[in-house]
């Protein structure tokens, strides 16, 4: 009978401990997941810049493999029509208005994430996780007067991130070399790097002065020191042997994140993968030259896209598919002549960036923040389609969740769930930026205030959103905000107000005589 019980009691524990290894490989425990997290975040690329949001002139099957393979949102947005605000936003989980200085930044300006403040990347290494960016940074370095010669510090190491492998800006601004956490790649001590943005260095040839050593021409803004046959934003002497070669950058970036994943694969890691297309200059690799037949902003869509799919390869042969989750989106809306005749307006034929919205980049219309936004975690989201009210201020909060973390700022809402596919509710309502000025997104509505300036950007060729009226769209019926209701719709206009300035303080947006009728 001892024998029988004893027998029964083995069988028994042995049952329950096969049971607990079966439920954690199938992930069915309460403990938080540490899936390995790449956020791929684009440059300039549009609703409609993409095949899964119904781009045919330019083919992504790289892209498109991951909207249909994970979660398409049809309303994700970013927090601002312009670079340096969205990506402080989505590191962050803070809108960008409450920070004065997140604005289009200079190459010399400072660290603008304060060191002690809450990002993505800090979160994640408390939990663990090693923590890369590789690509476009373009918000600040340092704390002051700037010398490229030496450690650049405070940057990405001091906010967060183990390994950082960036350009201190954008393409077309100077300094035009990378730097490998704080420091410039190649540089030559006897060729010392020296930058400004106020007046130029004794000699040096600029686009505006020397046309003939153009090989790219620049149609305003960008006529100050010629780097790689390219005129810039700012002025730059020295560190020749740090240069980047424009045409060369796609795959040297792609190179960089394939490397740290492999490195990394072991450990749970966190990689930020900022691409740099179709940002301006548009400069292909010759391999992707002529690939799209729209010009090089159609060519750099394409090769995006290629190197998206070469870093799936990496990933799929280094075994980490299953164990990843991916995240890819844009930092503002699209925009085609920014700054160089590049053929990106004549070549343009029946595509539209933007799609079925209205506006772009800089713009308080929809297609400035609205963009594609696609979570990817094979077997783990099911494949669909999600018009939840989504944003990448939120990816700060989700994340936590999805790791065990307390973390939190003011802004960023826990939306894991609809992230994952697992829900449809998203958030209620999100503040939208652009250049200083914010619009509220509610529901299926729009509100825009009234803002002084010009009604379209005329170098660009794009609406902002200024009007002397209020703006009311409804976006479910009305997606291109063709029919303004302000004056019809009074009572829906009141409520959008009053959200608005309950969000962004009483004196933003204030009513002065409005008669709402």
């Amino acid at each position: 009978m001892i024998k029988y019980s004893f027998l029964f009691i083995f069988l028994l524990l042995l049952s329950s401990g096969c049971t607990k290894n079966s439920d954690r490989k199938q992930g069915t425990n309460s403990a938080p997941e540490k899936p390995n997290i790449i956020l791929i975040y684009a440059d300039d690329l549009g609703y409609g810049d993409v095949g899964a949001y119904g781009a045919t002139q330019i083919k992504t099957p790289n892209l498109d493999k991951l909207a249909n393979g994970g979660v398409r949102f049809t309303n994700g947005y970013a927090t601002s029509a312009t670079c340096t605000p969205s990506r402080y936003a989505i590191l962050t989980g803070t809108y960008p208005w409450r920070n004065a200085d997140a604005k289009i930044l200079p190459g010399t300006a400072p660290l603008i994430i304060d060191t002690a403040q809450m990002t993505i990347p800090k979160l994640l290494k408390e939990k663990g996780y090693h923590t890369g960016v590789v690509g476009k940074w373009h918000l600040g370095l340092g704390s002051g007067e700037m010398n490229w010669n030496v450690r650049v510090s405070p940057g990405p190491n001091e906010v967060g991130f183990d390994y950082g492998y960036i350009m201190a800006a954008t393409q077309d601004r100077v300094p035009t070399v990378y730097l490998e956490n704080g420091r410039v790649v190649n540089l030559d001590p006897n060729d010392p790097i020296e930058v400004s943005y106020d007046k130029n260095f004794p000699g040096e040839p600029t686009g505006k002065d020397n046309p003939e050593l153009l090989k790219m021409k620049w149609h305003h803004g960008h006529n100050n020191s010629i780097v790689n046959g390219i005129p810039r934003i700012g002025y730059m002497k020295g560190g020749k042997k740090a240069q980047w070669v424009d045409e060369e950058m796609a795959d040297h970036f792609l190179e960089k994140a394939q490397q740290y994943v492999k490195k990394q694969k072991d450990k749970p890691f966190f990689l930020y993968y900022a691409l740099q297309q179709p940002h301006v200059p548009r400069t292909p690799s010759p391999r992707f030259v002529g690939s799209s037949g729209m010009g090089p902003r159609g060519d750099v869509i394409v090769e995006a896209d290629w190197c998206v799919g070469e870093l799936i390869k990496t990933l799929e042969a280094e075994g980490l598919m299953d164990n990843t989750l991916i995240i890819l989106s844009s930092d503002n809306g699209p925009v085609l002549n920014d700054g160089y005749y590049d053929d990106a307006e004549e070549k343009i034929g029946s595509h539209k960036p933007a799609g079925k919205l209205r506006g772009g980049k800089y713009s308080l219309f929809d297609a400035g923040t609205r963009l594609p936004f696609i979570t990817y975690w094979k077997g783990k989201i099911k494949p669909g389609v999600s018009d939840a009210l989504v944003c990448q201020i939120d990816l700060l909060a989700s994340l936590a969740a999805l790791v065990g973390s307390n973390a939190k700022t003011v802004d960023s809402e826990n939306l894991l769930d609809t992230f994952l596919g697992k829900s449809t509710v998203g958030r209620q309502e999100l503040i939208l930026e652009a250049t200083s000025r914010t619009a509220l997104r509610k529901g299926d509505w729009a509100m825009i205030p009234p803002y002084k300036g010009p009604a379209r950007n005329n170098e660009v060729k794009i609406e902002l959103g200024n009007s002397s009226d209020y703006q009311l769209y409804n976006l479910k019926n009305d997606p291109g905000q063709t029919s303004n209701l302000a004056k019809t719709e009074p009572e829906k206009l009141k409520e959008m107000i009053d959200t608005y300035q309950k969000i962004r303080g009483a004196g933003a947006g204030k009513i002065e005589n409005l008669e709402l009728k």
